[in-house]
């Protein structure tokens, strides 16, 4: 016994209607070419699913239930469709999506939710890990795309620039710049800087060598072995002072504020950058880097990324 969804289309359509005639107009096909087909389905069930007449047909006895049945299969059927259609669309399926810094606010915390709603059938993943871990990932495949805090190149990887984020002092309440709308760099000179040890720590603590650094006198700059979380957790009780970045800012720590810093410029940004492999096919990535590059008016060429 063999049928095709496209038979049981049409005896559904038959019993619903009650007449070929409307059934093929309202299916858009020829009253031949559906009649022939759920004869075809009859003799491949071995009983008739309909009483002809010139009134038009009523299903039999057998053919209700026939029909009963057949229902929740063509909708299963639609169904699958839809979601391979989906898939094949990137508007369904999975993503991964690594990052080395927090999601508690800014740019990266808010695109994940804009993509969520925007994209609900989408399974989105999240990894967290240092740049080592989620380059390697990259490059098992296991992630789509890395989202990684400064620039980033890798041989073998595309990386783009995504957007820039403010950096902030975190200051225990009792210190002097606490009180002030905002620091610049010249101000936290002479200053003890916690920092984790693990990403986005050493971006960080570049960063402020990069800034600081005069007459080749270092900042004094601890990396602890403890997470961010940990980090600014204990801040409040020490004479110490830490730089994050404004996706960190949603999370709030006891005797903990934080201020902007700004440099000569105006305010202190960094940048955030986007790996991923070349060769990934998968549907919902390139659907992501669309999302990304229009909700950022980002300038990169997709017909060079995914040939």
């Amino acid at each position: 016994m063999s049928f095709d969804i496209r038979q049981l289309r049409y005896a559904i359509a038959a019993a619903d209607h009650g007449s070929f005639y409307r059934a093929a107009r309202t299916l858009d096909v020829e009253q031949s070419t559906l009649s022939r087909a759920i004869l075809k389905l009859e003799r491949s069930i071995g009983m008739p699913i309909f009483e002809r007449s010139r009134a038009g047909v009523t299903t039999t006895l057998a053919g209700n239930a026939f029909i009963r049945g057949a229902k929740p299969m063509v909708a299963t059927a639609d169904k699958l469709v839809a979601m391979m259609r989906a898939a094949g669309q990137g508007r369904a399926g999975g993503l991964v999506l690594g990052h080395n810094s927090s999601v508690s606010a800014g740019n990266l915390r808010a695109t994940m939710m804009s993509w969520c709603d925007a994209h609900p059938d989408v399974e989105v993943g999240c990894v967290e890990a240092d740049r080592s871990i989620l380059l390697a990932g990259l490059d098992t495949g296991e992630i789509d795309i890395a989202i990684l805090m400064g620039a980033a190149s890798h041989n073998g990887f595309r990386c783009e620039p995504l957007w820039s984020e403010r950096m902030l002092a975190a200051l225990p309440l009792s210190h002097p710049l606490a009180e002030r709308d905002v620091v610049h760099w010249t101000d936290l000179r002479g200053e003890r800087f916690l920092l984790p040890a693990a990403d986005p720590g050493p971006e960080i603590r570049d960063m402020l060598l990069g800034r600081l650094a005069v007459s080749s006198v270092k900042p004094d700059i601890r990396m602890l072995q403890a997470s961010r979380e940990t980090v600014l957790s204990v801040l409040g009780g020490s004479s110490g002072i830490s730089i994050v970045c404004e996706g960190s800012t949603g999370a709030r720590y006891p005797d903990i504020v934080y201020r902007a810093i700004h440099g000569e410029q105006g305010p202190a940004l960094t940048g955030h950058s986007g790996c991923w492999r070349a060769d990934n096919d998968n549907p919902a990535l390139r659907r992501f880097l669309e999302f990304i590059k229009a909700r950022y008016a980002l300038s990169f060429d997709f017909a060079q990324i995914f040939q």
